[in-house]
């Protein structure tokens, strides 16, 4: 991410109509995202998470972004998060992004696996790693709290097929 994306990064962040998947109780400032855009150039190791935006083949446009977060290199896994704007999603912009980033995570980081945490009531996000072969792996009970009530949240993960 560059501080050119301050204004797509602002406008994502601030889609209130996707604050149940991120854990957002509030929007954030154009000033705090700018901070997190100087501090986003940090290596992996040090920061223990690494967002990268996503934009259509040859464009600079800013389209969504994808993270790899909890990152232990000890253990050799990391958390998969993603988001596409409303007006891009279904077009496989999120299954090739997937894709991208757990080949990345297997080749140069070297890691064990990867893992997703998707809301049970998010059938496209469940559609979406369960494409790409994340298997189901386990279900925290009434985990995250909507303005339904709770809900559950699924794990899935995705092993390194050259460590199986």
């Amino acid at each position: 991410m560059e501080p050119k994306d301050l204004e797509d990064l602002f406008e994502i962040e601030n889609d209130s109509t996707m604050w149940d998947m991120s854990d957002t109780l509030a929007p954030f400032s154009r000033d705090l995202l700018s901070k997190y855009l100087e501090e986003s150039g940090k290596d992996i190791f040090e920061a223990k998470q690494l967002r990268l935006a996503i934009s259509p083949n040859g464009s600079e446009e800013l389209i969504g972004l994808i993270d790899l977060f909890q990152f232990e290199p000890h253990h050799r896994r990391a958390g998969i998060g993603i988001i596409v704007k409303k007006d891009h999603q279904l077009k496989g912009i999120a299954t090739n992004a997937v894709e991208l980033i757990a080949q990345y995570a297997f080749r140069f980081l070297g890691l064990h696996q990867v893992f997703a945490q998707v809301p049970a009531n998010n059938a496209g996000s469940r559609r979406l790693f369960e494409k790409k072969g994340f298997t189901l792996s386990g279900t925290l009970r009434e985990w995250k709290k909507d303005k339904n009530g709770f809900t559950d949240v699924l794990i899935y993960q995705l092993m390194n097929p050259e460590h199986i």
